[in-house]
């Protein structure tokens, strides 16, 4: 099948290398432009275009795909994207992690001349965690399992019908760097078998969403970044996998500012010394027991301001020579 492809991230750039190992056609790659990153704040090439570039794959990187833009150069921009998707031949668009709305005009124009329609990754089993951050707010929430819908894309926000449905389990020790790469490495496969479903003429079995249990994935902001101590230990727990790797818990000590990468709970019964939230009560081997406002946390990996990430026991040996107590605040 020919594809145009509208995707920005890794997650996105996973689902196009396995269509394009599928042996499906990508003709097209829709992306967001190039953002400046790193410590120089070099221009930088989404993944999505890194791939298409490799594969002499066409690029486009409008920055909104509304042809009505009040703002000249991006109507324009637009209206460019417009002519050219309605002057190529293609047979379905897929659109993993764009970043961008698809207006109705793109939708009808992928439904239009015999053609399959949109069809979307979404990293969880909808319409639980619709919206900008699944994986995060999945953890976040404490949920045990997950998964990712194919959906066939209307206009609403994550409203389509869905197509395929795959799910995961998610462990106690999950992060969202790890289930990020256990959905996206689902996700691909799944819009694989749908295409390749199409491409053998079956019809496939859309089913609308059920209006019962919603919830929305709000995006993440850097100001929940911070830890707040007298939340229970699980609360923390939780917050700490979920913005592993962004935008990474933070919490000062004596000024300064330290990251938190990785988490545990342990039992109430493993330290008997009740403290004030956010003080440090013991190590093991490689944590850092830390008092919650309702039990405590094991602290695994942590980083300290201008270093590595490494265990929390080597991250906090010099203020363990220094400190007869250690108390983590927020700002």
């Amino acid at each position: 099948m020919k594809i145009v492809f509208a995707g920005t991230p890794e997650f996105a750039a996973q689902a196009m290398r396995a269509i394009d190992q599928a042996g499906h056609e990508i003709i097209l790659a829709l992306t967001q432009p190039d953002r400046r990153a790193g410590r120089g704040m070099h221009l930088q090439a989404s993944p999505v275009k890194v791939f298409a570039q490799e594969k002499s794959i066409s690029v486009l990187q409008p920055e909104t795909l509304k042809q009505g833009h009040t703002d000249l150069q991006k109507r324009t921009a637009a209206q460019e994207a417009y002519q050219y998707l309605s002057g190529i031949d293609f047979d379905a668009m897929v659109v993993v992690a764009y970043g961008l709305i698809l207006p109705q005009d793109i939708l009808d124009l992928a439904s239009q001349n015999g053609r399959q329609g949109c069809f979307n990754i979404h990293a969880s089993l909808l319409p639980r965690w619709r919206g900008a951050a699944p994986i995060q707010r999945a953890i976040e929430s404490g949920d045990d399992i997950t998964g990712v819908s194919i959906m066939q894309m209307d206009a609403g926000l994550d409203t389509g019908d869905t197509v395929l449905v795959g799910d995961l389990k998610i462990s106690p020790q999950e992060t969202s760097a790890s289930l990020h790469d256990r959905l996206a490495a689902l996700g691909a496969e799944l819009m694989v078998k749908t295409l390749n479903t199409l491409e053998q003429g079956v019809a496939l079995t859309r089913t609308p969403q059920p209006r019962e249990g919603i919830t929305y994935a709000e995006k993440i902001l850097k100001n929940e970044a911070e830890i707040d101590w007298q939340l229970s230990a699980t609360e923390i727990d939780r917050r700490i996998r979920a913005f592993n790797p962004f935008p990474g818990s933070t919490s000062s000590l004596n000024g300064d500012l330290f990251k938190f990468w990785n988490s545990c709970l342990i039992s109430k019964e493993q330290i008997e010394q009740p403290s004030s939230p956010g003080q440090v009560l013991g190590f093991s081997e490689d944590g850092a027991y830390i008092q919650c406002g309702d039990g405590i946390i094991e602290i695994l990996e942590m980083q300290k301001p201008g270093g590595k990430k490494t265990s929390a026991s080597a991250c906090l040996q010099t203020y363990r020579t220094q400190e007869k107590i250690m108390q983590f605040k927020k700002d």
